[in-house]
């Protein structure tokens, strides 16, 4: 077999367009990898604006300070400007010291760039409640060099964008350590393309050395960073210049093959750290079920069989009985052992002047196990002193409570089920096709996927899943998308198309060039850009911090004042002794009620109500091939009323096709189309490129005709793109316009009533009509159709019945924008406008009131997607669209429309409702811990069911954000018999 993989076709060298990544991510920080010193040391640079230099002798002062600095490199001072570029060593020096010395000198600091900024995320452990999470942003913010910090509860993670030149990636980890929660390094500074080597023959520092300086040394390594007890490597490369393999052979190469490297693939944090957290809690249960079992049996059941009941009632000193001392022996382990965790909470929540629900159960369970305590000392020194003992109470309380958060991360581990899904797409291993100079193929080698590199060779057999994004060289096939885009119909695939990883080829064989790998690829770029949404905050879990600022104090105070409220009319008399159950007194009876007050309240429920319900939807909207951004994306969809299409490529297929050529001069067609190719070659819009494609295959048919082979095209000078009119440039001598009337209006370049009405003929049939013009002069027009998506129509009426109004603005002429407009049945149009003009017109729609949605496909679109409450781009148009976007529509389907709103409503309904149940349970559960029932009906809360039911609400809420993963597609469809549109839902 020969591939010609240098056939300009298909050759990818040089392509912008393939070499960017399908999905950006929104919040992407640049981190310049610093080169090295010496092998060891590492440089950065630091820009200051100085004031007060008069001369070069100023000059000179602050190079002489600077230059006394030990870690100080190079001073470059601009005496004109009084820009300053110091070059210093971070571990020597760092630019807070550097500005002081030359404000010492005397000359003010003006201005102080810092020229870097990194990114860290990492896992959290140990965050219960909202209050946590917020004191934990709260100790970060503080950190000197954090720029901003931004903490999940739901999914425990926190992204931290720091100084470099201040602070790092150590000094956070403590910071959140000093805070008492525990923290794991996920990623730091460029993850973009890493890779991991296990090191073999590798026995020394001066081995480690060695390598490193020969791996530093190779064209296209950034960073290199070694572990020499573990024996790896961790190399950060630019993929454009070499990748994973070749890194591998450069290792082999270093001392003529004394050294090994093999791909290291480092364990799935997430899932490791979920099954840490499921195993702690589960022990932690299971400790404290060991003593609390037996505690529960000796407080509630044998006291009531008469033989063991005697037994323990028998009395070792004074009142202090056997089952006295059994219950204070088996308590103590759960309380000060097991229980160790609420006490390390509430310390640290304390310390930073904030309060959560370690400070509750540590509240509670201490108020019982030390009034038990005091009965116990009590019955040593007194013959005659009856008291209850609330040992088992403290014991049983924990045990619950253990309970409760075990069974809490068992169901907010599901909630990340959907992200989980599509990490696991890609295949683990890929058919390599190795070949010669000649394009031959030579041999065929299996790989891990991760090793594959830019432009490699990928055979593909039926059955096999994508390995990575790349361009198909040979074969035709039919590819399962639905993982990655939610399309049912497998798609085409022909040579020239592009493949996505993890999807599924199912029939033929396809050869496949790489052109995105790693985390350049369109799944990896989903699965950062669900990540990045799931930290997001949504706007509406502002409720739950408000109410967590004052919830526990609020719930200590009327736990005190619960107790103060039975003990003062028990002591006064106002209350009948019969309500006093018997072996207990007024105090204790007091106490039970206060107890069951502090641990029946929940601020948990709260916290969670939102971050839970984000993660499931956005996970399920990403399984749907519907990417929402966050919280805030969510929170705005389910608010639009008015949704803004654009008409190319968003309402029509975005695919034209010329239908009709006219001539209005002399110019042959030869000519005409020579000049047109070499007008709209740099164009990227769509109709560009229909016609491009046409006039080419015209050109073709003209000089097979004349049995000629001269298709020479000269490239137009002074290109120039006029957004919404068309483009302009110099072809040869002559002066070329290509695009609609208001371009030639403007060069005032004539349009005669035959070319009117050539215009008004084709734009009646929904045609757009583009005008050539050669130096001042119409010389032809062509006719472009795009036709309309079969969907549009259903999905305009279906929004209509949502109860949101559809409005069409383009930058077409408004005959053909109101012939599309009627056909999908849209009443609204703007039309003739440029990228500006429609953002105006959204901010127009938003000055009545109305929240707007923006749904479009590329880049004359950004404007318009940014100035919209909620941008959509749809069929993942270009990457400016994406970017600017707050949704990302991965297919070309209009559908996905009205499934990313009716997803954001469901989930904003589940949300509140959420909020009312947790909310709900705070409401009701603390009036009936604080006895309020029992006066009529005598129903107490005891505090060990107090706190079972305090666990079980937030086991609820997580279960209510789980439902969610049974969302479906709200569909339309066409009833062909009767002729009518139908609507249907299904959640």
């Amino acid at each position: 077999m020969n591939i010609n993989v240098g056939d300009n076709k298909m050759e990818l060298n040089g392509r912008d367009d393939l070499k960017k990544p399908l999905l950006e991510p929104s919040d992407s920080v640049c981190v310049t990898i610093p080169e090295p010193v010496d092998k060891l040391e590492k440089k950065r640079t630091v820009m200051f604006k100085i004031g007060n230099i008069k001369c070069a002798s100023c000059v000179t002062s602050i190079e002489s300070v600077l230059g006394e600095i030990n870690g100080v490199e190079s001073v470059s001072v601009s005496p004109i400007h009084g820009h300053a570029a110091i070059e210093y060593v971070p571990k020597l020096v760092n630019p807070k010291l550097i500005k002081e010395t030359i404000e010492d000198a005397g000359f003010p600091v003006k201005e102080f760039s810092e020229q870097q900024i990194a990114v860290c995320r990492l896992r959290i452990k140990g965050m219960a409640c909202t209050s946590c999470s917020e004191s934990l942003e709260r100790a970060l913010k503080f950190l000197d060099g954090v720029k901003k910090a931004v903490v999940g509860l739901a999914l425990e993670e926190a992204k931290v964008h720091f100084d470099p030149n201040v602070t790092d990636s150590d000094r956070i980890i403590e910071a959140i350590e000093d805070a008492g929660f525990g923290a794991d390094l996920i990623s730091s500074g460029n993850e973009a393309n890493k890779v991991h080597l296990k090191l073999e023959g590798v026995s020394s520092v001066e081995d480690m050395n060695t390598i490193k300086s020969y791996l530093e040394s190779a064209i296209g390594v950034n960073h290199v960073e070694m572990d020499l007890e573990e024996k790896r490597a961790t190399v950060n490369y630019d993929p454009d210049f070499t990748g994973p393999r070749s890194i591998i052979e450069a290792v082999q190469e270093v001392a003529h093959g004394s050294y090994k490297a093999s791909l290291y693939i480092p364990p799935r944090q997430r899932e490791t750290e979920q099954h840490h957290e499921i195993n702690n809690y589960r022990n932690q249960f299971l400790l404290s079920c060991l003593f609390s079992v037996p505690l529960f049996i000796f407080s509630m059941v044998l006291p009531m069989l008469p033989p063991f009941g005697d037994w323990l009632e028998y009395k070792i000193y004074n009142m202090f009985t056997v089952g006295l001392l059994l219950r204070w022996v088996l308590c103590t382990p759960v309380q000060f052992i097991v229980g160790r965790r609420f006490y390390k909470g509430s310390y640290h929540a304390l310390r930073l002047k904030s309060a959560n629900m370690d400070v509750l159960v540590a509240m509670g369970t201490n108020a019982a196990y030390f009034y038990s305590v005091y009965v116990a000392i009590k019955s040593l020194s007194s013959d005659t002193f009856k008291g209850q003992d609330f040992f088992e109470t403290s014991a049983m309380l924990i045990s619950f409570i253990l309970l409760g958060k075990y069974l809490e991360v068992l169901a907010k581990g599901k909630t990340s089920d959907a992200l989980a899904k599509l990490t696991d797409l890609a295949p683990d291993s890929a058919c390599l096709l190795i070949l010669d100079d000649d394009g031959n193929v030579v041999s065929e080698v299996a790989i891990s996927t991760q090793l594959i590199q830019r432009n490699d060779i990928i055979k593909i057999i039926p059955g096999e899943k994508v390995p990575v994004d790349g361009i198909v060289i040979d074969g035709q096939s039919y590819v399962n998308e639905s993982m990655i885009t939610g399309e049912a119909q497998p798609i085409a695939k022909k040579p020239g198309d592009k493949v996505i990883g993890g999807t599924m080829n199912e029939n033929g064989c396809l050869l496949v060039k790489a052109t995105h790998v790693g985390s350049e690829t369109a799944l990896s770029q989903i699965v950062q850009l669900v990540e990045a949404a799931q930290l997001a905050r949504a706007p509406i879990q502002k409720i739950a911090d408000r109410i967590s600022r004052f919830f526990v104090p609020a719930i200590v105070l009327t736990a005190f004042i619960t107790w103060l409220g039975w003990l003062i009319p028990g002591v006064i008399g106002i209350y009948p002794k019969h309500w006093i159950p018997k072996g207990m007194d007024k105090f204790e009876l007091a106490l039970q009620f206060g107890i069951s007050v502090l641990v029946v309240a929940c601020p948990c429920a709260l916290g969670l109500a939102t971050p839970t319900a984000v993660m499931v939807a956005t996970g399920k909207g990403a399984s749907l091939g519907v990417l929402i951004k966050g919280g805030n994306a969510l929170e705005k969809a389910h608010k639009v009323k008015a949704i803004v299409f654009d008409k190319t490529g968003t309402l029509t297929v975005g695919k034209p096709e010329v239908v009709n050529v006219m001539l209005f001069s002399s110019v042959s067609m030869e000519d005409f189309c020579d000049v047109a190719i070499a007008a709209e070659a740099n164009s990227q819009h769509p109709i560009a490129k229909a016609f491009l494609e046409h006039a080419r295959k015209l050109r073709q048919k003209i000089e097979s005709n004349r049995q000629s082979n001269n298709q020479h095209v000269t490239e137009a000078k002074d290109f120039e793109v006029h957004p919404g009119t068309g483009v302009s440039g110099k072809v040869g001598d002559k002066m070329v316009l290509v695009g609609n009337k208001r371009l030639m209006q403007t060069y005032n370049v004539t349009v005669g009533p035959e070319i009117e009405g050539y215009i008004s003929e084709h734009e009646q049939q929904a045609r757009t009509c583009v005008l050539v013009s050669i130096d001042g002069k119409i010389a032809g027009a062509f006719a472009v159709t795009d036709p309309v998506k079969p969907e549009a129509k259903n999905v305009i009426l279906y929004l209509l019945s949502m109860g949101i109004s559809s409005i069409m603005v383009t930058g077409d002429n408004w005959a053909t924008a109101t012939a599309i407009a009627k056909e999908v049945g849209i009443e609204k149009v703007i039309a003739e406008m440029d990228p500006i003009g429609k953002a105006d017109r959204i901010k127009d729609l938003q000055m009545r009131g109305l929240t707007v949605a923006m749904v479009g496909d590329g880049i004359n679109d950004s404007p318009a997607l940014v100035a919209a409450d909620v941008g959509m781009a749809i069929g993942a148009g270009t990457d400016v669209a994406i970017e600017a976007a707050d949704i990302v529509l991965i297919k070309s389907n209009l559908e996905d429309v009205v499934t990313a709103i009716d997803l954001s409503r469901k989930t904003i309904s589940r949300i509140w409702l959420n909020y009312v149940w947790a909310l709900g349970y705070n409401i009701l559960g603390v009036p009936v811990a604080a006895g309020i029932l029992y006066p009529f009906t005598g129903v107490r809360l005891p505090p060990w069911l107090a706190g079972a039911c305090m666990a079980a609400s937030s086991l609820s809420v997580v279960c209510s954000s789980l439902l969610l993963q049974s969302y479906r597609k709200s569909w339309v469809f066409q009833d062909t018999k009767r002729g009518h549109s139908h609507c249907s839902k299904s959640t």
